[in-house]
């Protein structure tokens, strides 16, 4: 059941970050910090809910939204966002170890 646990949560990653990239390459778009905040929010809950992976969850959100900027425009200027995906990513997964390792 696990295997299939990171399955899901990995499409969810991968579709959110595209997603996420989709927006942040529209033209009329021009809000970098709440494209962060979003960067930050979906891993840190995906890193509380496989704080084991998260390496993996900011990489498939940080990196759906740099790839998509690559690819669309050969911009560069989008990898910062990997540093929010892996803070939010380690933040969540920290969190969830924290609340629960007194249970």
């Amino acid at each position: 059941m696990h295997g299939f646990r990171f399955w899901i949560l990995l499409i969810i990653a991968v579709v959110v970050g595209v997603l996420i990239g989709w927006v942040d390459t529209r033209p009329t778009w021009d809000d970098a910090g709440v494209t962060a905040a979003a960067i930050l929010s979906v891993t840190a809950i995906l890193g509380a809910a496989a704080p084991k992976r998260a390496w993996v969850w900011a990489l498939a959100v940080g990196g759906s939204v740099v790839l998509l900027n690559v690819v669309l425009h050969s911009s560069f200027g989008s990898v910062v966002a990997l540093f929010f995906a892996f803070f939010g990513a380690f933040a969540g997964a920290f969190a969830r170890k924290a609340i629960f390792s007194d249970l």
